[in-house]
């Protein structure tokens, strides 16, 4: 890519954070990831503690030139039942996968959703995932979501945005909708 779409590339590099309890952290990082796709940039985005095919985000991210999309982990939002060994044996694969992404050079930007939940049920460490941060490729732009992300990941972000809750719908007994949570 020559001219203006590679100076893009050489501004890239920050880290940003998108959580708390309000709706919107997955919706921000897709709209991050169109926007870039629409710039000709390469984006990944890995779910963390989300199946394959089962949101609304996996069906369109196949006609999105640019983007790649992969699921890593067990349904939880449903009642699934998922054992403690599953969801830590799911973790480890994601975090390899994301080790693999970042480091490779091959996007430009790579989105952990939910990566936020795997560190507050203790699934992985803000270390673990700093230390994969530090050994990036250059020009790596990276965005982190999800509830409860700690202290430590604040502080190393760049951009950190929290989603307050002041009403939800949820509340009210309406159930979570297709094409508007999943």
């Amino acid at each position: 890519m020559n001219g203006p779409e590679e100076n893009i590339k050489n501004k890239l590099g920050l880290v940003h954070v998108y959580t708390g309890n309000g709706k919107g952290k997955t919706t921000a990082c897709l709209g991050l990831a169109f926007r870039a796709s629409g710039r000709g940039l390469r984006v990944v985005m890995l779910q963390f503690l989300k199946p394959a095919n089962s949101y609304g985000e996996h069906l369109a991210s196949e006609m999105i030139p640019n983007f790649t999309m992969e699921p890593m982990g067990a349904d939880h939002m449903v009642g699934r039942e998922v054992t403690r060994e599953e969801d830590l044996e799911l973790t480890r694969r994601g975090l390899e996968r994301a080790e693999e992404v970042l480091t490779s050079g091959d996007y430009d930007m790579v989105i952990l959703d939910e990566i936020n939940n795997s560190m507050s049920f203790g699934l992985l460490t803000p270390g673990d995932l700093i230390g994969i941060l530090e050994r990036r490729a250059p020009n790596t732009e990276v965005v982190l979501s999800g509830r409860g992300v700690p202290q430590e990941i604040i502080d190393y972000a760049d951009l950190v945005t929290e989603m307050r809750l002041v009403k939800h719908p949820y509340d009210r007994g309406v159930k979570a909708r297709k094409g508007i949570e999943y």
